[in-house]
């Protein structure tokens, strides 16, 4: 338990908004631990940002972390806000409960495709959506991403970091996920931005994804490269050299500057691919304000 207050607290000091307003942030927190003492299963959250609500609850890191410090992943989620129009269409692998879907499709009136394999993840998922009357816009997936049409285990008592098992073991927690290729989405909806989140198993979500990756409609792509591939035999690298020979190059993003820089190699978490810059800077020079702790950004 100590462990995970210590892991919280870093993550709120070194937060590039929460930091700037910690004890608002902490108060926020405190109050979160209050609320589930009582409530551990299910919360309602009112006006996460802007008119957006969500149902969360005790653990679920995935949307918590949202409560306290604004936006989770600051940079990466400022930059969708930044970057989507009504106009877009928004791929979000690995959506867990859906917090960038909810930015996409509720403040940015973008189009969503959210793919979530985890059942139990996945309700809630559907729940925010129909909590926030997105369904018009955003359509969901029960499943996972991968190189072709399968059926795959995945954990699913690890929170944000379930991930598919190669070698299931008999005392493991698992369950069997349909996973389909991003390609067969890809030729009805034309992404402008991806979020792939799968836990090591992002050079299987590319290998099904080469029409997507050719055409220039594609931006964007905001992909966690953190060495757990590892597990599967994968080096990011490849998928560094992947992206690259798609004419896509890393970024880092400060929404606070709307400020953009490009980096040599990809970073240790989330990394934000981009290509076609001048079309990529304009969009977030000239994107509406949004509004966390009172502050404009």
């Amino acid at each position: 338990m100590l462990s995970k207050f210590k892991r919280t607290f870093s993550f709120i000091h070194n937060h590039p908004l929460a930091k700037k307003y910690i004890f608002k942030a902490y108060k926020k927190f405190l109050l979160w631990q209050l609320q589930t003492l009582f409530f551990p299963e299910k919360l309602y959250v009112k006006h996460f940002i802007g008119n957006i609500n969500f149902y969360a609850k005790k653990q679920l890191t995935g949307i918590t972390g949202n409560i306290y410090c604004g936006l989770h992943e600051f940079n990466d989620m400022g930059f969708l806000l930044h970057f989507l129009r009504s106009e877009d269409t928004f791929f979000d692998i690995g959506a867990n409960v859906g917090a960038y879907t909810l930015l996409a499709s509720g403040l940015c009136n973008s189009k969503t495709i959210a793919f979530e394999p985890i059942p139990t993840t996945y309700s809630i998922l559907k729940a925010n959506i129909d909590l926030n009357k997105l369904g018009n816009l955003v359509t969901t997936e029960n499943k996972g991403i991968s190189s072709k049409k399968d059926k795959l285990y995945f954990t699913v008592d690890e929170d944000t970091t379930n991930h598919i098992l190669i070698n299931v073991k008999d005392n493991q927690h698992t369950i069997l996920v349909e996973t389909d290729m991003l390609d067969i989405y890809y030729l009805k909806n034309k992404p402008s931005l991806i979020k792939i989140d799968v836990e090591g198993f992002e050079r299987e979500v590319l290998n099904g994804a080469n029409l997507t990756l050719a055409d220039l409609t594609l931006k964007a792509i905001i992909i966690e490269l953190n060495g757990s591939g590892s597990r599967y035999g994968y080096d990011d690298q490849e998928i560094h050299d992947k992206l690259l020979s798609n004419g896509f190059k890393p970024h880092d993003y400060n929404p606070l500057k709307r400020e953009l820089v490009e980096i040599t190699i990809f970073g240790s978490h989330n990394t934000i691919y981009l290509r076609d810059i001048e079309f990529v800077t304009d969009r977030l020079n000239s994107a509406a304000a949004f509004k966390i702790f009172n502050r404009s950004i």
